[in-house]
Protein backbone atom coordinates (compact mmCIF):
# COMPACT_ATOMS: atom_id res chain seq x y z
CA UNK A 1 0.00 0.00 0.00
CA UNK A 2 2.83 2.40 0.85
CA UNK A 3 4.28 2.64 -2.68
CA UNK A 4 1.00 3.34 -4.52
CA UNK A 5 0.05 5.88 -1.81
CA UNK A 6 3.32 7.76 -2.23
CA UNK A 7 2.95 7.59 -6.04
CA UNK A 8 -0.53 9.09 -5.91
CA UNK A 9 0.45 11.86 -3.49
CA UNK A 10 3.81 12.72 -5.12
CA UNK A 11 2.53 15.44 -7.51
CA UNK A 12 1.48 17.55 -4.52
CA UNK A 13 5.01 17.68 -3.06
CA UNK A 14 7.77 19.23 -5.14
CA UNK A 15 10.43 18.56 -2.48
CA UNK A 16 9.73 14.81 -2.23
CA UNK A 17 12.56 12.34 -2.79
CA UNK A 18 12.19 8.56 -2.37
CA UNK A 19 15.30 6.41 -2.14
CA UNK A 20 15.67 2.66 -1.86
CA UNK A 21 18.37 0.16 -0.89
CA UNK A 22 17.59 -2.07 -3.87
CA UNK A 23 14.00 -2.70 -2.69
CA UNK A 24 12.00 -0.53 -5.06
CA UNK A 25 9.70 -3.42 -5.98
CA UNK A 26 9.32 -4.71 -2.41
CA UNK A 27 8.50 -1.21 -1.19
CA UNK A 28 5.87 -0.79 -3.91
CA UNK A 29 7.88 2.00 -5.54
CA UNK A 30 8.41 0.38 -8.94
CA UNK A 31 5.73 2.48 -10.67
CA UNK A 32 6.82 5.52 -8.67
CA UNK A 33 10.43 5.06 -9.84
CA UNK A 34 9.36 5.03 -13.51
CA UNK A 35 6.88 7.88 -13.15
CA UNK A 36 9.02 10.26 -11.12
CA UNK A 37 12.55 9.57 -12.28
CA UNK A 38 13.75 12.89 -10.86
CA UNK A 39 12.32 12.04 -7.42
CA UNK A 40 13.82 8.58 -6.99
CA UNK A 41 17.23 7.03 -6.30
CA UNK A 42 18.26 3.40 -5.88
CA UNK A 43 21.51 3.32 -3.90
CA UNK A 44 21.88 -0.48 -3.96
CA UNK A 45 22.22 -2.84 -1.02
CA UNK A 46 23.88 -0.30 1.27
CA UNK A 47 21.65 0.87 4.12
CA UNK A 48 24.34 2.98 5.79
CA UNK A 49 24.93 4.88 2.54
CA UNK A 50 21.16 5.11 2.12
CA UNK A 51 20.86 7.19 5.29
CA UNK A 52 23.95 9.23 4.46
CA UNK A 53 22.57 10.12 1.02
CA UNK A 54 19.17 10.84 2.60
CA UNK A 55 20.88 13.25 4.97
CA UNK A 56 22.58 15.08 2.11
CA UNK A 57 19.29 15.40 0.24
CA UNK A 58 17.49 16.58 3.39
CA UNK A 59 20.13 19.24 3.97
CA UNK A 60 19.27 20.59 0.50
CA UNK A 61 15.59 20.91 1.36
CA UNK A 62 14.17 17.54 0.30
CA UNK A 63 11.61 15.58 2.30
CA UNK A 64 13.26 12.17 1.98
CA UNK A 65 11.53 8.79 2.26
CA UNK A 66 14.29 6.17 2.71
CA UNK A 67 13.09 2.58 2.25
CA UNK A 68 14.49 -0.85 3.05
CA UNK A 69 13.56 -3.94 5.06
CA UNK A 70 12.97 -2.99 8.70
CA UNK A 71 15.58 -5.45 9.94
CA UNK A 72 18.27 -3.80 7.82
CA UNK A 73 17.43 -0.11 7.89
CA UNK A 74 17.12 -0.03 11.69
CA UNK A 75 20.12 -2.17 12.64
CA UNK A 76 22.77 -1.98 9.93
CA UNK A 77 22.41 1.79 9.73
CA UNK A 78 21.47 2.48 13.35
CA UNK A 79 24.36 4.86 14.04
CA UNK A 80 23.59 6.83 10.88
CA UNK A 81 19.89 7.04 11.77
CA UNK A 82 20.77 8.13 15.29
CA UNK A 83 23.08 10.92 14.11
CA UNK A 84 21.46 12.13 10.86
CA UNK A 85 17.86 11.76 12.00
CA UNK A 86 17.93 12.07 15.78
CA UNK A 87 20.88 14.36 16.41
CA UNK A 88 20.78 16.47 13.23
CA UNK A 89 16.96 16.40 13.05
CA UNK A 90 16.99 16.07 9.29
CA UNK A 91 13.71 15.69 7.44
CA UNK A 92 14.12 11.97 6.76
CA UNK A 93 11.31 9.44 6.91
CA UNK A 94 12.80 5.99 7.54
CA UNK A 95 10.44 3.35 6.11
CA UNK A 96 10.81 -0.12 7.64
CA UNK A 97 9.39 -2.65 5.18
CA UNK A 98 8.19 -6.14 6.18
CA UNK A 99 8.57 -5.53 9.88
CA UNK A 100 7.55 -8.14 12.42
CA UNK A 101 7.04 -11.46 10.63
CA UNK A 102 6.43 -9.86 7.23
CA UNK A 103 9.11 -11.85 5.42
CA UNK A 104 7.66 -15.11 6.79
CA UNK A 105 9.89 -18.12 5.91
CA UNK A 106 13.03 -15.99 5.47
CA UNK A 107 13.40 -16.09 9.23
CA UNK A 108 15.11 -14.21 12.02
CA UNK A 109 17.84 -12.67 9.88
CA UNK A 110 15.08 -10.74 8.12
CA UNK A 111 12.41 -10.31 10.83
CA UNK A 112 12.05 -6.75 12.12
CA UNK A 113 11.41 -7.49 15.78
CA UNK A 114 13.57 -4.97 17.62
CA UNK A 115 12.84 -1.89 15.50
CA UNK A 116 10.34 -0.28 17.87
CA UNK A 117 12.71 -0.33 20.83
CA UNK A 118 15.64 0.86 18.69
CA UNK A 119 13.80 3.73 17.04
CA UNK A 120 11.98 5.01 20.13
CA UNK A 121 15.35 5.18 21.94
CA UNK A 122 16.55 7.87 19.50
CA UNK A 123 15.78 11.43 20.65
CA UNK A 124 13.61 13.53 18.28
CA UNK A 125 12.46 10.43 16.36
CA UNK A 126 8.73 10.02 15.75
CA UNK A 127 7.61 6.37 15.48
CA UNK A 128 4.46 5.27 13.62
CA UNK A 129 3.00 1.76 13.31
CA UNK A 130 -0.20 1.67 11.17
CA UNK A 131 -2.92 -0.88 11.93
CA UNK A 132 -3.89 -1.71 8.33
CA UNK A 133 -3.53 -0.57 4.73
CA UNK A 134 -6.01 2.29 5.20
CA UNK A 135 -3.88 3.62 8.01
CA UNK A 136 -0.71 3.15 5.95
CA UNK A 137 -2.15 5.69 3.50
CA UNK A 138 -3.14 8.00 6.36
CA UNK A 139 0.31 7.77 7.94
CA UNK A 140 2.11 8.31 4.63
CA UNK A 141 0.11 11.46 3.94
CA UNK A 142 0.69 12.70 7.48
CA UNK A 143 4.45 12.18 7.12
CA UNK A 144 4.49 14.11 3.83
CA UNK A 145 3.20 17.09 5.81
CA UNK A 146 5.39 16.40 8.83
CA UNK A 147 8.68 18.25 9.34
CA UNK A 148 11.41 16.20 10.99
CA UNK A 149 12.71 12.63 11.32
CA UNK A 150 10.27 9.73 11.64
CA UNK A 151 10.14 5.94 11.43
CA UNK A 152 7.21 4.25 9.66
CA UNK A 153 6.87 0.60 10.65
CA UNK A 154 5.10 -1.54 8.03
CA UNK A 155 4.21 -5.02 9.30
CA UNK A 156 1.77 -7.75 8.32
CA UNK A 157 1.30 -9.59 5.04
CA UNK A 158 -0.54 -9.00 1.78
CA UNK A 159 -4.28 -9.34 2.24
CA UNK A 160 -4.30 -8.57 5.96
CA UNK A 161 -7.83 -8.02 7.32
CA UNK A 162 -8.97 -4.40 7.49
CA UNK A 163 -9.55 -2.45 10.68
CA UNK A 164 -10.80 0.69 8.92
CA UNK A 165 -13.31 0.36 6.07
CA UNK A 166 -14.46 3.98 6.17
CA UNK A 167 -12.66 7.30 6.28
CA UNK A 168 -11.59 8.65 9.69
CA UNK A 169 -9.41 11.34 11.24
CA UNK A 170 -5.75 10.45 11.70
CA UNK A 171 -3.34 12.59 13.68
CA UNK A 172 0.24 11.78 14.64
CA UNK A 173 0.44 11.34 18.40
CA UNK A 174 -3.32 10.81 18.91
CA UNK A 175 -4.38 7.21 19.54
CA UNK A 176 -7.82 5.95 18.52
CA UNK A 177 -10.33 4.16 20.76
CA UNK A 178 -12.02 1.44 18.71
CA UNK A 179 -14.29 -0.02 21.40
CA UNK A 180 -14.95 0.63 25.08
CA UNK A 181 -15.29 -1.70 28.05
CA UNK A 182 -14.75 -1.42 31.80
CA UNK A 183 -12.87 -4.64 32.58
CA UNK A 184 -9.73 -4.66 30.43
CA UNK A 185 -7.88 -2.00 28.43
CA UNK A 186 -6.02 -3.43 25.44
CA UNK A 187 -3.47 -1.16 23.77
CA UNK A 188 -2.23 -2.55 20.47
CA UNK A 189 -0.22 -1.39 17.49
CA UNK A 190 0.25 -2.51 13.89
CA UNK A 191 -1.41 -5.77 12.86
CA UNK A 192 -2.08 -6.55 16.51
CA UNK A 193 -4.91 -4.02 16.49
CA UNK A 194 -7.11 -6.34 14.41
CA UNK A 195 -6.11 -9.38 16.47
CA UNK A 196 -6.91 -7.48 19.67
CA UNK A 197 -10.34 -6.48 18.38
CA UNK A 198 -11.08 -10.11 17.59
CA UNK A 199 -9.81 -11.13 21.02
CA UNK A 200 -12.11 -8.55 22.60
CA UNK A 201 -15.05 -10.07 20.73
CA UNK A 202 -14.17 -13.51 22.10
CA UNK A 203 -13.84 -12.14 25.64
CA UNK A 204 -17.20 -10.38 25.36
CA UNK A 205 -18.80 -13.79 24.86
CA UNK A 206 -17.48 -14.67 28.33
CA UNK A 207 -18.76 -11.45 29.87
CA UNK A 208 -15.40 -9.64 29.84
CA UNK A 209 -15.70 -6.16 28.33
CA UNK A 210 -12.59 -4.62 26.79
CA UNK A 211 -11.51 -1.21 25.64
CA UNK A 212 -9.33 -1.55 22.52
CA UNK A 213 -6.97 1.29 21.61
CA UNK A 214 -5.05 1.63 18.36
CA UNK A 215 -1.73 3.17 19.43
CA UNK A 216 -0.59 3.95 15.89
CA UNK A 217 1.98 6.45 17.19
CA UNK A 218 4.40 4.88 19.63
CA UNK A 219 6.45 8.05 19.93
CA UNK A 220 5.23 10.57 20.96
CA UNK A 221 2.93 8.36 22.99
CA UNK A 222 -0.64 9.51 23.64
CA UNK A 223 -0.40 9.78 27.43
CA UNK A 224 -3.85 11.35 27.74
CA UNK A 225 -5.62 8.26 26.43
CA UNK A 226 -3.54 6.08 28.76
CA UNK A 227 -4.55 8.23 31.74
CA UNK A 228 -8.19 8.00 30.66
CA UNK A 229 -8.48 4.23 30.17
CA UNK A 230 -5.70 2.58 32.18
CA UNK A 231 -6.62 3.56 35.73
CA UNK A 232 -9.65 1.90 37.27
CA UNK A 233 -9.82 -1.16 35.00
CA UNK A 234 -8.92 -4.66 36.18
CA UNK A 235 -6.07 -5.16 33.72
CA UNK A 236 -4.06 -3.24 31.13
CA UNK A 237 -2.77 -5.32 28.20
CA UNK A 238 -0.35 -4.24 25.48
CA UNK A 239 0.08 -6.26 22.28
CA UNK A 240 2.88 -5.85 19.72
CA UNK A 241 4.44 -7.90 16.92
CA UNK A 242 8.00 -7.64 18.14
CA UNK A 243 10.33 -7.90 21.14
CA UNK A 244 8.77 -6.50 24.31
CA UNK A 245 12.04 -5.14 25.69
CA UNK A 246 11.81 -1.40 25.13
CA UNK A 247 8.73 -1.72 22.91
CA UNK A 248 5.13 -0.55 23.14
CA UNK A 249 4.50 -2.32 26.45
CA UNK A 250 7.55 -0.69 27.99
CA UNK A 251 6.46 2.74 26.76
CA UNK A 252 2.94 2.31 28.19
CA UNK A 253 4.29 0.97 31.49
CA UNK A 254 6.65 3.92 31.85
CA UNK A 255 3.74 6.31 31.38
CA UNK A 256 1.57 4.50 33.93
CA UNK A 257 4.36 4.42 36.52
CA UNK A 258 5.05 8.12 36.10
CA UNK A 259 1.40 9.15 36.22
CA UNK A 260 1.21 9.37 40.00
CA UNK A 261 -2.11 7.52 39.93
CA UNK A 262 -2.99 4.05 41.18
CA UNK A 263 -0.98 1.47 39.24
CA UNK A 264 -3.08 -1.24 37.55
CA UNK A 265 -1.95 -4.74 36.68
CA UNK A 266 -0.20 -4.81 33.31
CA UNK A 267 0.24 -7.72 30.90
CA UNK A 268 2.73 -7.18 28.06
CA UNK A 269 2.15 -9.49 25.09
CA UNK A 270 4.89 -9.82 22.49
CA UNK A 271 8.14 -11.72 21.96
CA UNK A 272 10.95 -12.48 24.39
CA UNK A 273 13.04 -14.73 22.15
CA UNK A 274 13.71 -15.60 18.51
CA UNK A 275 10.87 -17.67 17.02
CA UNK A 276 11.05 -20.49 14.46
CA UNK A 277 10.35 -19.32 10.91
CA UNK A 278 7.16 -20.09 9.05
CA UNK A 279 4.14 -18.58 7.30
CA UNK A 280 2.65 -15.42 8.74
CA UNK A 281 -0.40 -17.10 10.28
CA UNK A 282 1.81 -19.85 11.68
CA UNK A 283 4.05 -17.22 13.26
CA UNK A 284 1.14 -15.51 14.99
CA UNK A 285 -0.11 -18.85 16.32
CA UNK A 286 3.34 -20.02 17.42
CA UNK A 287 4.12 -16.80 19.31
CA UNK A 288 0.68 -16.36 20.86
CA UNK A 289 -0.14 -13.25 18.85
CA UNK A 290 -3.38 -14.38 17.24
CA UNK A 291 -6.79 -13.46 18.66
CA UNK A 292 -7.42 -16.83 20.32
CA UNK A 293 -4.15 -16.85 22.23
CA UNK A 294 -4.48 -13.19 23.22
CA UNK A 295 -7.95 -13.81 24.65
CA UNK A 296 -6.78 -16.92 26.53
CA UNK A 297 -3.83 -15.06 28.03
CA UNK A 298 -6.05 -12.20 29.20
CA UNK A 299 -8.51 -14.63 30.84
CA UNK A 300 -5.64 -16.45 32.52
CA UNK A 301 -4.22 -13.23 33.94
CA UNK A 302 -7.62 -12.05 35.15
CA UNK A 303 -8.11 -15.34 36.97
CA UNK A 304 -4.63 -15.40 38.53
Amino acid sequence: TFGPALTELAPEYNNLMAISADFSRSSGLERYSHTYTDKFLNVGIAEQNLIGIASGLASEGYNVFATSFASFITTRSYEMVKIHCGYMRHNIKVIGLASGFGVQQQGNTHYGLDDICLMRAIPNMTVLSPADSTEVVKATQALLDFEGPAYLRLCGEAGDPMVYKEDYDFEIGKAITLREGTDVTIIATGTMVYQSLQAANKLADDGIECTVINMHTIKPLDTEIIDKYCHGCKLVVTVEEGFVSGGLGAAVSETILQSGQDIPRVEIIGLNDFPHAGSYKYMLDQTGLDATHIAERIKSRLNS
